[in-house]
């Protein structure tokens, strides 16, 4: 994915979260009490998609040379 249609997504992403969480205000549900008692998962969402990725990323960089050779 390029780097530009990457930074959409990521601020469409942020935009669309923000207004949630406006809505959800203006319905009196307190998302802060929610976000203070989940955060631990967005840390551990966010381990796990850096480390499948990680390892991704170096299968992919260990099978390159092979396919160079040909």
């Amino acid at each position: 994915m390029a780097k530009r249609q990457r930074d959409a997504l990521v601020w469409g992403i942020i935009l669309i979260v923000i207004g949630l969480i406006f809505t959800l205000d203006n319905f009196d549900v307190d998302v802060w009490d929610f976000v203070a008692r989940l955060w631990p998962v967005g840390l551990i969402v966010w381990g796990a998609w850096k480390l499948y990725f990680g390892i991704k990323d170096r299968k992919e960089a260990a099978e390159a040379p092979r396919d160079q050779q040909v």
